[in-house]
């Protein structure tokens, strides 16, 4: 049928929101598009990184990935209800929310796969951003716009910030996942960025854990592994693009990566890494995939970390030696109260590492817990550690629960 032109008239005049196009329209209920393309049409973060676009209304999200090293584009919504979201994929910046507002999509918590809104590009694996948005909860969120400043942390003597980062495989009982134990120690330490290994919670969402183990303005970043020991990172700056790279020795998890705009002109790039027991050569060769994703992803001039569970039986070992030609792996170490640099059970092996950068490493600064200091950076056992008063609400027998076969490891950095 067709209209008068003076009801034409009056609907471009008034009703254009409901009735003119839209490159990205969006129903009640249903799911936003996106002006995304992908390499074979899949979802695959370990391939090339992230990618994504659009925005989230209440309880929903928007976005769309590129792949094996492609490029997505966005500007889509999503509306009341709606998903439109690569399993594996996320990226995140200046997204807009739908029905509800902004704050909605923060507000829902729900753990399901699903990557962040946003206007964001990608090229080789990675997701620029200005400001940090989630859709809701799942394998990514984060609370806090981009360039959102430095509130929270401590300061040093020089008027930098401190960055606390720690690495932790601190799981317990018998499901490799987060139980109060654990969650004692992040709450001690208070990291404001967490290298974490077998990211598995079994009360709730991540986002609940997040909330209670760091608190609710944290940003985190888990891979997609059903069913698996994903690794993780998160952190109290905002995660301005995030992935994974593939570890083809292993098939319950892969390398964990953010990037993350810490305080200063300098990103910093995190890596959660979680190297197989049992095998010297394989944690070798894992470590020479790692050198590569790195030397290929990373920009020149940007600050990295990689840490988490090397399982590594000594210092000297050859995965050790290969991540030395890119990160500071050499003494001194970080150690417990006692000197004690080995992070195992039976504190008889170097399992877990925190390895910057050398750009990074000359930032390093002593890592001060209450009144005791570390210079080297501390291996955290509540079995040895005193006085406990330093680390409440953490017990004395935290770190030695069934189940927990690693001890935390923390280095401090100071960034102007």
């Amino acid at each position: 049928m067709r209209l008068p032109s003076a009801l034409w008239f009056m609907c471009a005049l008034w009703l254009a929101p409901a009735c003119g196009d839209s490159a990205a329209p969006a129903g009640g209920g249903g799911g936003g598009n996106s002006d995304a393309s992908s390499t074979g049409g899949s979802n695959d973060a370990s391939t090339g990184g992230t990618a994504a676009g659009g925005s989230s209304g209440s309880g929903g999200q928007g976005g769309g990935s590129g792949v094996s090293g492609g490029s997505a584009g966005s500007d889509a919504s999503a509306g009341s209800g709606g998903s439109d979201a690569g399993a594996d994929a996320d990226a995140q910046s200046d997204a807009t929310a739908g029905s509800g507002g902004a704050d909605a999509s923060f507000d829902a918590i729900a753990d399901a796969a699903g990557g962040s809104s946003g206007d964001a590009a990608a090229s080789g694996g990675t997701a620029g951003s200005d400001a940090g948005t989630a859709g809701t909860g799942g394998l990514f969120d984060c609370p806090i716009a981009s360039d959102a400043g430095s509130s929270g942390d401590a300061g040093t003597d020089a008027g930098s910030v401190r960055v606390r980062v720690m690495a932790a495989n601190i799981t317990s009982d018998n499901f490799q996942a987060y139980e109060p134990p654990g969650i004692r120690i992040l709450q001690a330490l208070k990291p404001d960025i967490a290298l974490l290994q077998e990211m598995n919670y079994r009360h709730g969402t991540l986002r609940a854990f997040v909330d209670t183990a760091f608190g609710s303005s944290f940003c985190y970043f888990r891979e997609p592994q059903p069913g698996g020991i994903p690794n993780g990172i998160v952190s109290r700056y905002p995660i301005v693009a995030s992935g994974e790279w593939q570890d083809a020795a292993v098939s319950d998890r892969d390398f964990a990566w953010a990037r993350i705009d810490v305080p200063g002109p300098v990103d910093l790039w995190a890596v959660s890494v979680h190297l197989k027991s049992g095998s010297v050569s394989t944690r070798a060769a894992q470590v020479q995939a790692l050198l590569g994703y790195v030397q290929a992803q990373v920009p020149a001039g940007d600050y990295v970390v990689v840490g988490g569970d090397l399982n590594t039986e000594s210092n000297t070992e050859n995965a050790i030696n290969l991540l030395a030609a890119s990160f500071v792996t050499g003494a001194p170490h970080p150690a417990d109260q006692n000197a004690n640099e080995n992070t195992n059970t039976n504190r008889n092996k170097p399992y877990d590492w925190v390895l910057p950068s050398p750009a990074f490493n000359a930032h390093s600064i002593t890592v001060t817990q209450g009144a005791s200091s570390y210079p080297a950076g501390l291996v955290f056992d509540s079995r040895v550690y005193t006085p406990l008063s330093e680390v409440v609400p953490v017990q004395f027998g935290d770190s030695g629960v069934s189940g927990m076969q690693h001890m935390a490891v923390v280095r401090d950095f100071a960034l102007p």
